[in-house]
C-alpha cells in the first residue's frame, strides 16, 4: 500500500484512503483526478475488497479502458472483475440480465441516435405532419429530456403543462410522436440510449428483489465527472449507494458543461445535502499548465456564483503571456492562426500534433481549414462523421443486428433489399401496414405473410421467404462461431462484400476498404481475451453491444499521425495539448447568443471557456473577428466579454510585431467597464500617427469616389472605405475577374476583386 501513496500528493493521498463513508473529491482542471479514482480503486483492492463488489461509473469507455489497464498494473488481473464502465455499458448489462422483468428479451436493440431519428422521421410521414413545423431534432430532444427526467410517453401526454406548451409552440402532436415511438421501440425489442438510464429507472424503482441484488453487489461506488450527470443517473446511483453509503464522486462543478444534454450541476453542488458525515477534498494543484494560464483561467471562473470554492494553482513554470489575435473577419482570424502555427512549429521544432484549435460552433471550421490547407499544415476534425456511422458500415451492422434481434425494425428495413433482391419499397409498405394493423413486429409478418394476409405477388413471397431463411442461418451459428467468422460469412453470404468490391470508382474502392477495416476490427476483438476465461468464443452480438456504447471519443480516428486538431470546446473535454488556440471569442458566438437569456446559462458558457483554457499546457492563444459571415451576410462583432473578464497582466501585447495585428491599448482600457455586457465600445486598431493623419484627411474629403481600375497600379497608394489606406502589391487577372493583392496600414494584407473592391487611388 505505502508504494501506491507515494505516487500521490498529500490531498490525493487523503482521497484515496478514506475509503468509508460518503466522499466528494472536488478536482480542479489537470488536478489528477483519474489518478485519485485509479489509486482508490486499486487501495480498495489491496484492502482485500472483492473486486466484484466494486462499481466504477465513467463517460467514456475510453477512460474505463485506460482506467482498468492502470490498476491492473497496480495490483495485477484482478482488477478486471471489477464492474467499470460508461452507465450506458453499465445499465445495458443490468438490463439484459433483468430486463426480462419489464418484458424485453437479453438480446435486445439498442438504436443510436441516427436510428431514432430514422423511426421519428418515419412517424411523422405516416402522421402525415409538416417536417419544418416537426423537424425530426427538435423532436427527439424533447423525448430525450423528457426520458432523462424520467417521463414516460403516458405521463408526458397526461400533463397540462407540457401539452400546452406543445400547443403554444405550434406542434400539438409531439405527444402522439412520442407514444407511437416508443410502441415501435418496444414492438422491434429494442431501447434507445436514453432508455438505458429511463428502463433502469424502473427497474430498481418496481422490482425491489433486483435493487436489493444490487445494492449488496456494489458495495462500493465511485462515480467520475459527477457534475455531468442529469438527473435519471443521479437517482440510480443514489439507490445503488443507500444501503452502505459507500460512495465516491469526483468532478469539478466548473467543468459541467453539458446543460443541453441534461446534465445537471445541482447534483455536484448539493451533494452535500444527500449524505451527512460527507467528506470533502479538493485538488487543487494543477500539473497541466502553466503559471500564466492557470490564473488567467482562475479570474475568469471567478465570476461565476454558483460554484464550491477553491484555488486551482501550479507549481509549473510562468510560461508566456497569453497572446491575444485580433482579425478583421473570419477569414483573416483563419489566416492568422495558421500563421501562428507554422510559426510557433519552425521556432520550437514541434509537431502538428501538439495543436489544437477549439470553437464554439462547428460551422466556424471552414475558414480555419481552408487557412490550414493554404498553408499546407495537415489537420484532423474531430465530431465528423464517425467511422460507425458510415452508410456501408451501418448496412453490415444492420444485418449484423437483424441476426441478433430479428425484430428489429430500422435494422430490417435497411437490409431487405439490400443487395437488392426484389423486395421493392410498394412490398416494404405493405409489410409495414400489415404489422400495424395486427400489431406485430414486421419480422413476424414476413416470417408468416399468409396468416397475416400479407398482399404481395408469389415471386415476392418467394424472396421474403429466401431472404427469411438466409437471416435464421445467421441466428443459428451466433453462438457456435466467433464474432468474425461470422461477420465474414454474413459480408459474403448476404452480397455486401460482392456489390462493393464491383464498384471501381474511387468512393466504391474506399467503401470496399472501410467495411475490410471493420472486419478486421472485429478480427481484433475476436482474438481478445475474455476476462477471466481462455479459449472462450466472442460471439457477434458481444461485438455489437461494443458498437452501440461507443461514445464521441470512442469514436475517434484512432490514426495517430501528425495532424492538427480541430475541434468544439465540448468536443476537447477531457483533452490536452502543448499549444491551444481558441478562436471566435466574440459576443453572440463565444458567449453563445442563446446563451445570454439567464445567469445560469451565462455561467455555463463561462464554465466553457474555462474548459477550453484550462486544455492548454504551454500556451494558449486567443482569437476574435471584427466581422463574421453568418447566415451568407457580413455581421460584425463585438469582443467577447471573457476576453474582458481574464486580468490584463496575463495577455501578451503587441500579440505579433511584423504581422499587422497590435494591441497596444490594455482591453479593459479601450471599452466600458460595466456590469451591464450587453453594450461594449469597439477595440479600435492604432495606426502610427502619419497614417492616422493621411486616412484622416483622405476621408474626410467628403462623398468617396472609387477610382476606375485602369488607375489602379502596382504601387498606387489607395483607400478602402472599410480598410482604410494601403498600398497594391500585385494585380492579376482580367477584366472583372482582376485581383489586386493590398496591404492596409490598420488590417494588414488584403487579396480584393476590384469589382468590388471600390479603392481611391491617393494622389500625392
Amino acid at each position: 500500500m505505502t508504494d501506491i501513496l507515494e505516487y500521490l500528493n498529500n490531498e490525493q493521498q487523503q482521497a484515496v484512503i478514506h475509503t468509508e463513508g460518503p466522499v466528494m473529491v472536488v478536482a480542479g482542471a489537470g488536478s489528477g483526478k483519474t489518478r485519485v479514482l485509479t489509486f482508490r480503486i486499486a487501495y480498495l483492492l489491496q484492502k482485500g475488497i472483492d473486486p466484484f463488489n466494486i462499481l466504477s461509473l465513467t463517460f467514456t469507455n475510453k477512460a474505463a479502458r485506460e482506467m482498468k489497464a492502470r490498476i491492473t498494473s497496480l495490483v495485477g488481473s484482478e482488477a478486471k472483475s471489477v464492474w467499470m464502465g460508461t452507465f450506458h455499458s453499465v445499465f445495458a448489462r443490468i438490463l439484459r440480465a433483468d430486463g426480462h422483468l419489464l418484458g424485453y428479451p437479453s438480446n435486445f436493440t439498442i438504436y443510436d441516435t441516427d436510428d431514432s431519428k430514422s423511426l421519428i422521421r418515419s412517424i411523422i410521414k405516416e402522421l402525415q405532419l409538416d417536417k419544418k413545423t416537426y423537424p425530426v431534432n427538435s423532436i427527439l430532444g424533447r423525448i430525450s429530456a423528457s426520458k432523462n427526467n424520467l417521463i414516460d410517453s403516458v405521463q408526458y401526454n397526461n400533463d397540462p403543462e407540457i401539452i400546452d406548451a406543445d400547443k403554444a409552440a405550434g406542434r400539438p402532436f409531439i405527444g402522439k410522436i412520442f407514444s407511437i415511438y416508443d410502441k415501435r421501440l418496444f414492438q422491434s425489442k429494442a431501447m434507445d440510449f436514453d432508455d438505458l438510464l429511463f428502463k433502469t429507472n424502473i427497474l430498481l424503482r418496481d422490482f425491489p428483489e433486483v435493487l436489493y441484488k444490487y445494492q449488496n453487489k456494489f458495495r462500493y461506488i465511485l462515480v467520475d465527472e459527477y457534475q455531468d450527470t442529469n438527473h435519471a443517473q443521479y437517482l440510480i446511483v443514489k439507490k445503488l449507494a443507500a444501503n452502505d453509503e459507500n460512495i465516491c464522486v469526483v468532478g469539478d462543478d466548473a467543468q459541467s458543461i453539458y446543460g443541453f444534454r441534461g446534465a445537471n450541476i445541482e447534483n455536484i453542488l448539493n451533494f452535500k445535502k444527500d449524505y451527512q458525515d460527507i467528506k470533502v477534498f479538493k485538488l487543487e494543484q494543477n500539473y497541466r499548465s502553466t503559471k500564466n494560464i492557470v490564473n488567467a483561467a482562475n479570474g475568469v471562473i471567478a465570476k461565476n456564483k454558483d460554484q464550491i470554492q477553491k484555488e486551482v494553482w501550479t507549481a509549473n513554470e510562468k510560461g508566456q503571456k497569453i497572446p491575444l489575435i485580433k482579425a478583421s473577419s473570419d477569414t483573416e482570424e483563419g489566416a492568422l492562426v495558421a500563421h501562428s502555427i507554422f510559426e510557433t512549429k519552425m521556432n520550437n521544432q514541434v509537431s502538428n500534433k501538439d495543436f489544437a484549435i477549439l470553437y464554439r460552433t462547428n460551422a466556424q471550421s471552414r475558414a480555419l481549414e481552408e487557412a490550414l490547407r493554404k498553408r499546407n499544415i495537415s489537420y484532423k476534425i474531430y465530431g465528423g462523421l464517425s467511422f460507425y456511422q458510415r452508410k456501408e458500415i451501418k448496412d453490415l451492422l444492420g444485418y449484423f443486428r437483424l441476426v441478433i434481434n430479428p425484430n428489429d425494425e430500422e435494422a430490417l428495413f435497411r437490409v431487405i433489399n439490400y443487395p437488392a433482391r426484389g423486395i421493392g419499397k410498394t412490398s416494404q409498405q405493405k409489410i409495414i401496414i400489415q404489422a400495424q394493423r395486427f400489431e406485430v413486429s414486421s419480422w413476424e409478418v414476413i416470417y408468416n405473410p399468409n396468416a397475416y394476409g400479407l398482399d404481395v405477388s408469389g415471386a415476392v413471397k418467394k424472396r421474403l421467404y429466401e431472404f427469411v431463411t438466409m437471416i435464421e442461418s445467421f441466428s443459428a451459428q451466433l453462438k457456435r462461431k466467433n464474432a468474425y467468422e461470422l461477420a465474414k460469412h454474413i459480408a459474403k453470404t448476404s452480397g455486401i462484400l460482392k456489390q462493393l468490391n464491383d464498384d471501381k470508382t474511387p468512393e466504391g474502392i474506399s467503401r470496399f476498404e472501410n467495411v475490410e477495416e471493420l472486419l478486421n476490427a472485429i478480427n481484433e476483438f475476436s482474438e481478445r481475451e475474455v476476462e477471466g476465461q481462455e479459449n472462450s468464443i466472442r460471439p457477434l452480438d458481444e461485438f455489437m453491444q461494443d458498437v452501440a456504447l461507443l461514445t464521441d471519443q470512442d469514436n475517434e480516428d484512432k490514426n495517430s499521425s501528425d495532424k492538427v486538431s480541430l475541434m468544439t470546446v465540448h468536443a476537447a473535454k477531457g483533452l490536452e495539448f502543448p499549444y491551444l488556440y481558441i478562436v471566435g471569442l466574440e459576443e453572440n458566438l463565444f458567449p453563445n447568443m442563446q446563451a445570454l437569456n439567464t445567469r445560469s446559462e451565462l455561467e455555463e458558457e463561462r464554465r466553457l471557456f474555462y474548459v477550453a483554457l484550462t486544455r492548454a499546457e504551454k500556451m494558449a492563444t486567443l482569437s476574435y473577428a471584427e466581422s463574421r459571415y453568418k447566415w451568407g451576410n457580413l455581421l460584425f462583432s463585438e469582443p467577447s466579454r471573457f476576453l474582458e473578464e481574464i486580468e490584463q497582466e496575463y495577455l501578451s501585447q503587441p500579440f505579433k510585431p511584423g504581422v499587422g495585428k497590435h494591441l497596444n491599448k490594455p482591453l479593459k482600457e479601450s471599452r466600458e467597464s460595466t456590469k451591464d455586457h450587453s453594450k461594449y465600445k469597439k477595440i479600435p486598431s492604432t495606426p502610427t500617427n502619419q497614417q492616422q493623419k493621411k486616412e484622416e484627411a483622405s476621408s474626410n474629403e467628403g462623398t468617396f469616389h472609387s477610382s476606375s481600375m485602369d488607375e489602379l497600379q502596382v504601387g498606387s497608394r489607395v483607400e478602402h472605405k472599410r480598410f482604410g489606406v494601403g498600398e497594391i502589391l500585385s494585380l492579376e487577372g482580367q477584366g472583372p475577374n482582376k485581383k489586386a493583392t493590398v496591404h492596409f496600414s490598420s488590417v494588414g494584407q488584403k487579396n480584393l476583386l476590384l469589382k468590388f473592391a471600390r479603392l481611391k487611388v491617393i494622389k500625392e
